[in-house]
């Protein structure tokens, strides 16, 4: 069932208008949100996200609602890693944690408008060439091989970023210090651009990093570029409140990778079982559809991405606990 145009239309309408309420609000109120802060919100853009899932439901059928849960699920579950890294950017450029809210939103706003054009891409892409899912599948499969050993890789995307910090250092003129949430300051007498500029452009670019995993992955859910832009609007609309929410959990979450792997590995075979029933290159099955692969249906990827997350949370936490029993009892014994 395609999904009516005044639906998309609308729904882009009141997200828009939400991100810029929320955008505004931390303008006017920059702050550090509460733990009882951040849960409310986070709560709430779960809740909003399905909401929206109940009413495409009704409006455009509960198959599109169950690709759209299934994408978002996918999405918001590969944006935490984006966590780690946003830690070690606020840390890098001594970001003031009372305007960290600001910097955040900016960033996936930028985030937005550069998914945004490579979900056009990609739309594209696929509409003319099918083939490339074999492409999607290998690289996730790789992706998620890397994913399984991440030492250093957070590191790594953090000198990615130094790299275009000093690009812009030689190209314009940027302060030492913040002067609040200002890109523009006076330094006696001379305008210069402040380095909130290189916080947004780092955090927006980084995520665009990350959407080389995350898109391709759930494309392999649904190729209708409505629902994929949806999915990764209601993913990053809730990041910002996690980011606080989890706050220092994330050192703990050690083994939030192995899950992420599996997520990434799963929707990569995935992916290539779809190109294979959807062959047509000619060097495979003379160009026929492989009839015989299996047709792995989304209800089991949302299945393995729920309990793959939870199995990495559920481990980390545990492990981090018994390493700080461990500590204790080894300060007990001196």
């Amino acid at each position: 069932m395609d999904i009516p145009v005044w639906f998309e239309i609308t729904s882009m309408i009141v997200l828009t208008i939400i991100l810029i309420g929320d955008l505004l609000l931390i303008r006017l109120r920059p702050h550090i949100p509460s733990t009882k802060e951040s849960t409310l919100w986070v709560v709430f853009y779960v809740g909003l996200a399905l909401l929206f899932a109940v009413l495409l439901g009704n409006v455009a059928g509960w198959r599109n609602a169950g690709d759209f849960i299934t994408g978002w699920a996918l999405e918001y579950s590969l944006s935490i890693d984006n966590l780690f890294v946003f830690v070690l950017i606020m840390a890098q450029f001594a970001v003031p944690r009372r305007l960290q809210q600001q910097v955040l939103m900016v960033g996936i706003i930028i985030a937005l408008v550069l998914r945004g054009a490579f979900i056009l891409v990609g739309v594209t892409v696929i509409e003319h060439f099918s083939p490339i899912f074999y492409i999607f599948g290998a690289f996730l499969i790789y992706t998620a091989i890397k994913q399984a050993m991440p030492e250093g890789e957070h590191e790594d995307d953090v000198k990615r970023e130094n790299f275009i910090v000093r690009l812009l250092r030689r190209r314009i003129d940027i302060s030492e210090t913040y002067d609040g949430s200002k890109l523009r300051t006076t330094v006696d007498g001379k305008r210069m651009w402040t380095p909130m500029v290189i916080v947004f452009i780092t955090i927006g670019v980084t995520d665009l990093i990350f959407a080389i995993d995350s898109i391709p992955a759930i494309f392999e859910i649904t190729t209708n570029g409505f629902l994929v832009f949806a999915a990764n609007i209601f993913a990053l609309m809730g990041l910002r409140q996690l980011y606080f929410l989890l706050g220092d959990l994330l050192d703990r979450l050690r083994y939030l990778h192995y899950g992420i792997a599996v997520i990434l590995g799963f929707i990569g075979v995935k992916l290539i079982l779809h190109a294979l029933h959807e062959n047509e290159l000619p060097f495979i099955n003379g160009g026929q559809h492989v009839e015989w692969v299996p047709d792995i249906d989304n209800l089991v990827s949302l299945g393995v991405i729920v309990v793959s997350m939870t199995v990495a949370t559920v481990a980390s936490l545990i492990a981090a606990s018994r390493e700080k029993s461990a500590a204790k009892r080894s300060v007990g014994v001196e």
